[in-house]
């Protein structure tokens, strides 16, 4: 990051403040780690002992976050890795890499949904916040957490995976007492790894009360990978505050989620979805089954989002990102593809970028928007991303990053 701590003037822009409201032209003055100042129009802002940045004309808008954010997934857009597997040693280095990733595409937090290890996030979270790595303001979590199986449906693993609501809150308590934030539970299973395991549901009502009541004594919150029906109801009525997917919540389960729209977040995460039906996988692996039920799945998104946007539940995006064929650095993607299949238009998902993002963060009352007294996390970027959301899929048309009012990509860096 820039060490130059003068306030900073950002004239001649136009503004996106997060509000989904079109940008409109004006001048930022940043003092600190906040936004001091915000003028419209003609209006300026005060230039005293400051750093003026002249826009010509580029759009500043807040900085993202990444809902659904994999940072120990290895592959990404600069180091492809073929399978979901690396020494301890080489993924500390490469969840590392992906933090610096996603702020250089943009990404200025980030909510994680489960990690390859134990308490590498944590540990990453650390170095971050004390600025010795760069990387995106981090809710950290552990390992995810599924029940003892025959196949493995998903990277995370948890050892000596104890089933009985005791076993639930002993992982709940032990994630808090080294650090997390988020704790993750598979809540349903997953059809793309394994047939039929998106309608299956892992857990006992018991167990996951059980999760619930030790969350809220550990202050902690609990993150639900859920696209069976029941595996949402679940989620909702046991406090977890974010749920992934949902495909096939039905009427019940719509129900229950509009009930907890002021605390619940929704992210459908089709970012997976897309890039595995566009995948072109070499000869000897079969994706035939995964596209399939990829293409089950994005349908069921057309229909699901639309409806929990009308009934007023959060949603974010956030696309799986780390795996080969989607990697880290590639989730303003997901911006797009809300644009192409779910009915937004590009003002609307950069508010649930943006505004909402700050809010999933624990952090709506600053972070996320342009406005006075608001943490100055702030893109400066080349193009209007409400006429074409697609610009911010090129780092380079990020014409500047700040993130806690310090630039990680000053003006004119390359």
């Amino acid at each position: 990051m820039n060490s130059d701590t003068r306030p900073v003037v950002f004239t001649n822009v136009r503004i996106f403040d997060g509000s989904g409201e079109l940008p409109f032209p004006g001048e930022v003055r940043v003092e600190g780690q906040r936004i001091a100042q915000v003028a419209r129009g003609t209006e300026r802002v005060s230039r005293d002992g400051a750093r003026v940045v002249e826009g010509g004309g580029a759009v500043l808008m807040p900085g993202m976050t990444e809902a659904h954010a994999h940072l120990t997934w290895p592959s990404s857009v600069e180091k492809f890795v073929p399978g979901m597997y690396l020494p301890p040693e080489e993924l500390a280095l490469t969840a590392a890499r992906n933090a610096r990733i996603l702020l250089d595409h943009g990404f200025t937090s980030a909510y994680s949904a489960g990690a390859l290890s134990k308490t590498l996030e944590i540990k990453l979270n650390e170095h971050i916040v004390s600025g010795g790595l760069p990387g995106p303001r981090l809710i950290p979590s552990s390992v995810e957490r599924e029940p003892p199986n025959e196949s493995e449906l998903d990277p995370g693993k948890v050892a000596d995976s104890v089933r009985g609501p005791d076993g639930m809150r002993a992982f709940v308590k032990g994630c808090a007492d080294i650090g997390a934030k988020a704790v993750k539970f598979l809540l349903s299973g997953e059809s793309a790894l394994k047939p039929g395991a998106s309608h299956e549901v892992l857990y006992t009502e018991d167990e996951i009360r059980a999760a619930g009541e030790q969350a809220r004594e550990s202050d902690v919150w609990l993150t639900g990978h859920a696209h069976a029906s029941d595996a949402v109801k679940l989620g909702v009525r046991h406090g977890f505050r974010v749920l992934y997917h949902c495909t096939y919540a039905d009427e019940e389960a719509l129900d229950l989620l509009e009930q907890a729209r002021d605390r619940i977040f929704v992210a459908p995460s089709i970012g997976i979805v897309q890039a595995t039906l566009d995948a072109n996988p070499p000869p000897h692996i079969d994706m035939r089954h995964m596209k399939e039920d990829a293409a089950i799945v994005m349908e069921r998104q057309r229909g699901l989002v639309p409806e929990l946007r009308r009934r007023g539940v959060k949603l974010l995006p956030g696309g799986d990102y780390g795996f080969p064929f989607n990697p880290n650095g590639r989730n303003a993607w997901d911006l797009e593809l809300w644009v192409r299949h779910l009915g937004y238009t590009p003002a609307q998902v950069l508010h649930a970028a943006t505004q909402l993002g700050g809010e999933i963060m624990g952090m709506g009352d600053e972070l996320g928007q342009v406005r006075p007294g608001f943490l100055a996390d702030l893109l400066l970027v080349d193009g209007d991303p409400c006429a074409d959301v697609r610009v911010l899929q090129d780092k380079n048309r990020l014409k500047a990053i700040m993130k806690d009012g310090r630039f990680h990509k000053a003006p004119g860096a390359q």
